[in-house]
């Protein structure tokens, strides 16, 4: 799968997930065969007035790449500005929020507010391509509601106004992330353009992305929540997520998060990652309460190191 210039080993793609797709787990799915990963989102803003919390958003290392950093905001010019900043980042690509539906990004009129206001939107595409010295992409969903269902109309937008690719979230804002992503709603972006479009929404495994990609005829899958505590979903040969899998990857979680970030500040989101390895087996509550209940990140590391014994793990 080739975006611009940039061509990927494979079409399954780290979706951008605020809070989580940090430099670390951004590592992992590399590690565990992610084509191409994805930044949280980062605030026009922030980058333009120099905010800290927002520069360190910007950690990226060799292994991150292909790496493509998101932005999001509604101010054509603030927009096009932090694009400037991005492009002097070791970084491929540039991604365009669209498709947001948080309430607070959405009342700001950015994310999935720009669906209503296309003309607004196709000025911020425009101003981001022109500053931009890298491939700038946009991530949609099927439209503000299912009344106006204007994916395949905004992506021919953004085709025309720059952008390399389309990712679609097959739901509208008014859905958030209830129900089931409509794929025929990705199909008709597909057939709309002719850029890559990636498919999005309900990936829980990698058949699932095969079979997106077999009945829209979408170029890639972008995958989020299904990645959250389960990043072997990048693996083709499907392994079984035993107790031994879900350890092992979760150790390897923490040893990149105490190489590349500081762990003496959010423990609470270290914590949230951690317990979402156990989600789904049994005696997963138990476990994630032990997590829970640690109080520093090595304790967090001696909590899950001793699980091979305490799990019967050999």
């Amino acid at each position: 799968m080739k975006i611009g210039s940039v061509t990927l080993e494979n079409p399954f793609i780290l979706a951008p997930l605020a809070g989580y797709t940090d430099l670390p787990f951004r590592l992992l799915c590399r590690e565990y065969g992610a084509g191409l990963v994805y930044s949280e989102m980062i605030s026009c803003h922030g980058l333009v007035y120099r905010q800290p919390n927002t520069f360190k958003m910007l950690q990226t290392v060799e292994q991150d790449r292909p790496v493509s950093f998101q932005l999001f905001g509604s101010d054509p010019e603030i927009m096009a500005e932090a694009a400037t900043i991005l492009s002097e980042l070791p970084i491929d690509l540039i991604d365009i929020n669209m498709g947001c539906p948080v309430r607070k990004v959405t009342k700001k009129g950015a994310g999935s507010a720009l669906m209503k206001t296309p003309k607004l939107a196709e000025k911020i595409i425009r101003g981001v391509c022109k500053q931009a010295r890298i491939g700038v992409t946009v991530k949609i969903r099927s439209g503000w509601n299912h009344q106006s269902l204007t994916a395949p109309e905004f992506a021919r937008m953004a085709e025309d106004a720059g952008a390399s690719a389309i990712a679609v979230h097959g739901r509208t804002w008014s859905d958030g992330f209830s129900g089931s992503a409509d794929r025929r709603i990705i199909a008709a972006v597909k057939e709309a353009v002719s850029i890559p479009v990636i498919g999005n929404g309900d990936i829980l495994s990698y058949g699932d992305g095969l079979k997106m990609m077999e009945e829209t005829g979408c170029d890639g899958v972008m995958i989020g929540r299904g990645a959250m505590g389960r990043p072997w979903i990048f693996r083709p040969d499907q392994p079984e997520p035993d107790l031994t899998l879900r350890l092992t990857a979760l150790k390897r979680h923490l040893d990149l998060i105490a190489t590349h970030r500081s762990t003496e500040f959010g423990l609470a989101a270290i914590k949230n990652h951690a317990g979402r390895y156990f989600k789904g087996i049994p005696h997963g509550a138990a476990i994630r309460n032990q997590i829970y209940q640690t109080n520093s990140f090595p304790e967090l590391q001696r909590l899950v190191n001793s699980f091979n014994k305490t799990l019967h793990i050999t």
